[in-house]
């Protein structure tokens, strides 16, 4: 039995044709010249059926590994986290799921407020002024901090620690090209940023310096000395980018001053799915509020005093005089910062600090479990849920084996800097028990030798 994908049927097809005034399909496609034409059929596979596609589709699927079945050591920007279930029973509501952009406040309170409560919760984590309504991802977040450094203090320097993730840094470096900025990248010590390197390299034409906390080998950066360098440059702005679920415990970039603090909300109700789409943040202080990318929502009242929301502050260069535009961003990722709301408010500011403190916890009992194995722990500074481990062996090869074992290792960190051979980054997150980090461990000890 044949099921169609489509209701369309021969007739209305021809009905269709008959309306606009042309005999055949092909008669749409008159403008485009004969010789480019393709002349022969698509090479596709016969269609099947709708109850043997499913199957076809199905049997591929269930070829992939996933977190339900394996246990994941792998990180790197993307996390494994505890989501509860009410996130996908509220985001998959109809009037939040096909929700566009909110610009009619009289129908769209429960998006604005769902968004103005987003913004909210960021600025309580990053202890800064102001959030917008979300951005693409983190990556996209920290690249227009650091154009609107740029834009706000007329000067063309961006100074980058080698320890932000190196896909950031690629963005960075082409949106720095747009802009004609210059990216300089500042090494490593330990783990960390080389703070001699950086204070070596500032001067009165750096627009920013950007560094990650926790950064992406798991360390923790010292923001401190990194404020107290920037005292003396007084223009310069320090832009944080910050995993939220690390601050539910750490001290907040903006208690160190940062100007611009961004980073990924994925560790709050957003699944791994295949590295995206995830939703960015950006906070900052008052001062720049004007300047911040994307839209910003706001409280108020009617004329009746009953509390409302608005989209406020709006960059109408962005929309109407692009030749003024800061940037091009217009749009957020509502549904996504929704899922975020959702999975924070649900686990609370108590089960969040405590849900950042078992990461901790275990990442460095995972630690501590590596090094009596004889497993070199590559940097032995502070850290978050994420370390760098030295299993002297193809990356690729240990991880192929802890596949059939059931297990997903971790980045292999030879295909960002080809001297770390052998060195992989670990992820350890509140969702790893005990037991599958002893057998982590085991299982990697017995490969190391």
């Amino acid at each position: 039995m044949e099921f169609r994908y489509l209701p369309m049927t021969k007739e209305d097809k021809q009905e269709m044709l008959d309306k606009i005034g042309v005999d055949h399909t092909d008669d749409l496609f008159s403008d485009i010249p004969d010789s480019i034409r393709l002349k022969r059929e698509l090479d596709l596979k016969i269609p099947k059926s709708e109850p043997l596609l499913m199957n076809e589709l199905t049997k591929l699927a269930n070829k992939n590994y996933n977190l339900k079945t394996h246990a994941s050591f792998l990180g790197a920007g993307v996390y494994d986290h505890y989501i509860p279930s009410i996130v996908d029973h509220v985001i998959s509501r109809s009037e939040f799921y096909t929700a566009y952009t909110p610009y009619q406040p009289e129908i769209s309170q429960g998006e604005l407020q769902a968004i103005f409560e987003f913004q909210t919760m960021i600025c309580e984590l990053t202890n800064m002024d102001v959030a917008n309504s979300s951005m693409y991802d983190g990556a996209t977040a920290l690249a227009e901090a650091t154009t609107l450094s740029a834009a706000q203090t007329k000067r063309s320097k961006i100074l980058v620690s080698k320890t932000v993730h190196p896909e950031s840094r690629a963005v960075i470096n082409t949106y720095a090209n747009a802009h004609k900025l210059e990216v300089i990248e500042i090494d490593e010590v330990n783990g960390v940023t080389d703070m001699e390197a950086l204070r070596n390299k500032l001067d009165e034409d750096t627009a920013s310096v950007v560094i990650q906390y926790p950064n992406f080998f798991g360390q923790i950066e010292p923001l401190q000395q990194v404020q107290q360098m920037l005292e003396d440059q007084k223009k310069t702005m320090m832009i944080v980018s910050s995993n939220p679920l690390a601050l539910g415990y750490l001290t907040p970039p903006g208690s160190f001053g940062a100007d611009i603090v961004v980073g990924d909300t994925q560790v709050f109700g957003i699944p791994a799915q295949y590295g995206g789409p995830h939703c960015g943040y950006f906070a900052t202080t008052k001062k720049l509020m004007r300047k911040v990318p994307g839209r910003l929502v706001g409280q108020t009242v009617d004329e009746e005093g009953t509390r409302g929301f608005v989209l406020t502050l709006q960059a109408r260069e962005q929309h109407i005089r692009r030749d003024k535009a800061t940037s091009n961003i217009c749009s957020n990722q509502a549904l996504n910062a929704l899922a975020s709301s959702v999975a924070m408010s649900a686990i609370g500011k108590q089960g969040i600090k405590q849900m950042a403190w078992s990461n901790i916890q275990k990442a460095y009992y995972m630690k501590q479990q590596l090094q009596q194995q004889g497993i070199p722990v590559v940097y032995q500074g502070a850290l978050f849920n994420e370390l760098v481990i030295d299993v002297k062996k193809s990356v690729s090869e240990v991880n192929a084996v802890l596949l059939e074992k059931g297990i997903i290792g971790g980045f292999d960190l030879e295909q960002i800097e080809a001297n770390r051979k052998g060195q992989m980054l670990i992820a350890i997150t509140e969702l790893r028990t005990k037991e599958e980090i002893d057998i982590f461990v085991k299982e990697v000890g017995e490969i190391h030798g």
